[in-house]
């Protein structure tokens, strides 16, 4: 690994076309818990101009079409659109082509005497944690988040006036050392209303780096490079301006490519799809393991197949070139920690209507709430690992 090097990652906030999918698809995973925790859900949206069409399979309680739709609407608004090309009102079409789970994909998941439950599906999954962030997430992709998010709730509280839903943040960070130590480059790209100029749109928006981003790492950053709305007006947004599909921005979702990514999208999955629930249960692992001390970073990659309860490898990775120390941490979570889908779920409580608030700002380094999101994110293993 370099030393010394330039690091960057993007975020997009919950009016960026492709969250705006994502936060619909995970209302239908959380209306599906809700009324059944063993739900199976593998919901997928599409946006356009005025249009919204969900596809894939339930297999759960009947929920009432014309319900689910209004809950699409709810969205739309909470999100914050209410214009000439996209609005929670009629004037954008709602259609759900949602149909029964394929028996063929049940039968291979289903537990029975004989047979623990199986994973939904192949693949692999990764985690990762490291220290350059109190959340243990990678400076870049924390900062990113976190300067949407902020614009977000005061765009919704009425203290930032003429900013709309679809926004994007990227963040460049100097690393010397392997440590974060300048921002060298921050890039906005906000909707913004008709009645302001870029310049304002500008003023606007630069606070937001100051209350997301340490001093200590703005020291050397000049006005130069800070790049706002670079292509000039952004007027028309969000669905309108473009499409936008569940699961396609799975890179912002983790760890801002800091680290592998098995390929497989969260949004829309119920949690016995461990394209889920294990990446979310490699990123508990890998945080609790950096939370011990024993290592500033860690990767985790787990590997599935259809139908097979538990993971056919565990991979560990602490960056130290320490073997013994890898092959060591590797048998305490073989030793301690039930990975089978069922035992993730188990674990990490995951058969809740948790899933919504997840759909924007990332699936990590986020804080665990009282209702059993982010549980993931709890630090409540690492004296295993720390002994």
């Amino acid at each position: 690994m370099k030393k010394n090097y330039l690091f960057t990652s993007e975020s997009v906030s919950e009016g960026h076309p492709d969250k705006v999918c994502d936060r619909i698809s995970d209302m239908v995973v959380d209306t599906y818990l809700s009324a059944e925790p063993q739900s199976r859900v593998a919901c997928e949206t599409l946006t356009t101009t005025n249009k919204v069409v969900l596809a894939g399979e339930v297999r759960g309680p009947e929920i009432k079409k014309d319900d689910l739709i209004q809950k699409v609407r709810d969205c739309i608004k909470d999100i914050g659109y209410d214009q000439d090309g996209f609005t929670y009102k009629e004037a954008t079409k709602i259609e759900s082509h949602l149909h029964a789970q394929s028996s063929d994909i049940a039968m291979g998941v289903d537990s029975s005497e004989a047979k623990d439950e199986g994973a939904g599906d192949q693949g692999i999954m990764f985690g990762y944690a490291c220290n350059e962030t109190e959340v243990l997430m990678p400076a870049p992709i924390h900062y990113s988040h976190k300067i949407l998010r902020l614009m977000a709730e005061d765009r919704k509280s009425g203290k930032l006036k003429n900013i709309e839903p679809d926004s994007k943040s990227q963040i460049t960070i100097e690393y010397k050392d392997g440590k974060p130590t300048n921002v060298k480059s921050v890039v906005i790209s906000t909707q913004h209303s008709a009645d302001v100029n870029q310049s304002q749109v500008r003023d606007l928006v630069k606070p937001y780096i100051e209350k997301s981003i340490p001093k200590n790492l703005l020291n050397n950053l000049s006005e130069e490079e800070i790049y706002v709305n670079p292509t000039g007006n952004f007027v028309i947004g969000g669905p309108d301006g473009d499409s936008g599909l569940t699961g396609r921005k799975i890179i912002v979702d983790t760890y801002g490519g800091a680290a592998p990514h098995g390929g497989g999208a969260f949004s829309g999955k119920d949690p016995t799809k461990v394209d889920r629930s294990a990446a979310y249960a490699s990123r508990y692992l890998a945080k609790n393991i950096v939370a011990s001390k024993i290592s500033d970073r860690c990767l985790i990659q787990l590997a599935y197949a259809i139908g097979v309860s538990k993971p056919l490898s565990i991979y560990v990775d602490l960056f130290d070139d320490d073997e013994d120390k890898n092959k060591h941490v590797e048998n305490l979570i073989k030793k301690n920690f039930d990975l089978s889908p069922r035992g993730i779920r188990e674990m990490l409580g995951l058969n809740k209507p948790i899933y919504e608030k997840s759909a924007a700002y990332g699936h990590f380094g986020r804080d665990p709430g009282s209702d059993g999101s982010f549980s993931w994110e709890k630090v409540d293993k690492k004296d295993i690992f720390s002994k």
